[in-house]
């Protein structure tokens, strides 16, 4: 156990895929040069993370306390930073944190996080990734002269997530790792990494992600300086490089959205031959359409569901907690996947979700499916979700999430009838297209030999 305790003090480099989708065994060997971020590292249990971050930003457990409590972080706004200038610079194993999930020795914990298939529910690793994130990022800009944080730090962006197992058991336990890999002025990179313990006592890699978070000041109202980050050797170096061509890409992905750009030529050829193989030959009409073999119409795809937003899924400033609209909306997802696909899917990549705005407690959120594009085995599925408020029923987008999933069987193809429905196709294709293919299923993965 302490030696396999002693790899997680490492990152290992080979992990770092840039691409996305199943990391594949070709892509990792052990002789890799290795990241090393702490010399001795300690574990926070995962039910703490939380608490920690209550104690950190100065929050009460009680909900009837709330607004007191914000009331008191308005006092915190003077000891903003003016300028980055003014803060000092951290280094990344500053901010490197070892989170254990003790599945293999908590069984009463082991209960929340179990599926009717016997496997670790994906959903619950996503709220425990965003909470962590957010700790790490705070270990970052962390003054010991402070008795609470005056930031406010919550998660922009999931990047991606890129898995490298089918399924996890429930009965070992498993460890994330995580640190501050790249600093802009008010926002931070984290890398995040979760293992499982294997009968060998070694752990194995799951999954590799890239979170984006900024710092808001402490009411959570504008923007907030972090402190910078100093690579110490090459390797930090590399992973820092990284995050500033991870910047530039999500620009550039961003700029080129079908909500700005038009489709390019390839992609309205697409779309336009998708559109003729629909056609009736039997009228050689524009209205006549008929589904190609083994396929099905995009809007005959869709699943919804409305969720009450209670006090008991809010994070540390009251808000809806992001970790919780993550897993409403991988589970969802799962379910269309799987309805589908005729069979238990797989998920291989989360990529670019985007937290636009703030869900409010007490708020109904509405989440709609839709499965926008399909090939061989993989089926990508699209999730909107939106918020009403109660008072005055107004509908405002707050994320759109992107899913990966793969199905043990090959699934029909999916084809748009309007236009709207060709360019979430387009997009669809887009973000599959982004992920790193050819893939393959593997079971599991030693970190070493």
């Amino acid at each position: 156990m302490k030696r396999a305790a002693m790899r997680l003090c490492t990152l290992n480099r080979g992990l770092l895929i840039h691409g996305r989708g199943l990391t594949q065994g070709s892509q990792y060997t052990p002789k890799q040069g290795l990241l090393h971020i702490r010399e001795a590292c300690s574990s926070i249990h995962v039910n703490h993370v939380r608490d920690k971050l209550r104690e950190i930003v100065g929050i009460s457990t009680n909900w009837r306390d709330h607004v007191k409590a914000m009331e008191e972080r308005k006092l915190l706004h003077n000891l903003l930073a003016k300028s980055q200038k003014a803060l000092p610079p951290r280094k990344m194993k500053d901010s490197y944190i070892e989170v254990l999930l003790p599945l293999g020795s908590d069984p009463g914990l082991r209960d929340k996080y179990l599926t009717v298939q016997n496997t670790v529910r994906f959903g619950r690793i996503l709220e425990d990734l965003d909470s962590l994130g957010v700790l790490v990022c705070y270990m970052h800009n962390k003054n010991d002269s402070m008795a609470m944080s005056p930031l406010s730090i919550v998660t922009a962006l999931v990047d991606k997530i890129d898995m490298c197992k089918q399924s996890l058991s429930p009965e070992q336990d498993i460890k994330f790792t995580g640190h501050v890999s790249w600093v802009g002025k008010t926002s931070m990179e984290v890398k995040m990494k979760m293992f499982q313990l294997h009968k060998d006592d070694a752990f194995w890699p799951v999954l590799d992600a890239t979170f984006v978070m900024v710092a808001r000041d402490s009411e959570n109202k504008g923007p907030a300086f972090v402190n910078p980050l100093i690579p110490e050797n090459a390797e930090e170096e590399e992973l820092f490089k990284q995050g500033e061509l991870n910047k530039g890409r999500r620009i550039a992905f961003t700029s080129a959205s079908l909500l700005k750009m038009a489709p390019s030529s390839e992609e309205r050829n697409t779309i336009h031959e998708m559109f003729l193989s629909t056609l009736d030959p039997k009228t050689i009409s524009f209205h006549s359409r008929i589904l190609p073999p083994n396929s099905v119409w995009m809007e005959n795809t869709k699943l919804k569901s409305l969720d009450i937003c209670h006090p008991q899924e809010r994070n540390i400033f009251n808000r809806i907690f992001g970790g919780f609209l993550m897993r409403k909306a991988y589970e969802l997802a799962w379910a269309t996947a799987c309805s589908f696909g005729g069979s238990r899917p797989f998920v291989v990549t989360v990529d670019d979700i985007m937290f636009q705005k703030p869900v409010e407690v007490g708020s109904l959120l509405f989440l709609s499916s839709q499965v926008c594009y399909t090939q061989n085995n993989y089926i990508q599925v699209r999730v909107h979700s939106e918020v009403a408020s109660l008072e005055t029923n107004e509908h405002m987008t707050t994320n759109v999430f992107h899913f990966t999933f793969m199905s043990e069987r090959e699934v029909p193809l999916v084809f748009p009838k309007t236009y709207g429905e060709s360019m979430l196709y387009l997009d669809g294709h887009r973000h599959f297209n982004s992920m790193s293919a050819p893939v393959t299923l593997k079971k599991d993965y030693p970190v070493e030999p």
